[in-house]
């Protein structure tokens, strides 16, 4: 699909409706910008939601420590210190 578009005096460009949709684009989407030689290149990055990684990294630290069996904070302390080579504060 080719559409024609203009570069403002800020500098931007608008990415034509179709295309938009078709790419699922919405106000405030990323995109990293190239170049090769005249050739300008836009690719959607996908940035993701702070929150929903949050929540994997912790329910992978849950389930790590519930394998390890790290029940408490003075669990970790202790492994901590074991891989220090320290025996006791």
């Amino acid at each position: 699909m080719l559409e024609l578009t203009k570069v403002t005096s800020k500098g931007q460009v608008v990415i034509p409706s179709e295309i938009r949709k078709e790419l699922e684009l919405e106000e405030g989407a990323q995109l990293v910008v190239s170049r090769a030689g005249d050739l300008v290149l836009m690719k959607k990055v996908p940035i993701p939601d702070p929150k929903k990684e949050f929540e994997k990294l912790t329910k992978f630290g849950t389930e790590f420590a519930k394998k390890k069996g790290i029940k408490s904070e003075s669990d970790v302390v202790a492994r901590i210190l074991k891989g220090r080579g320290i025996k006791s504060v």
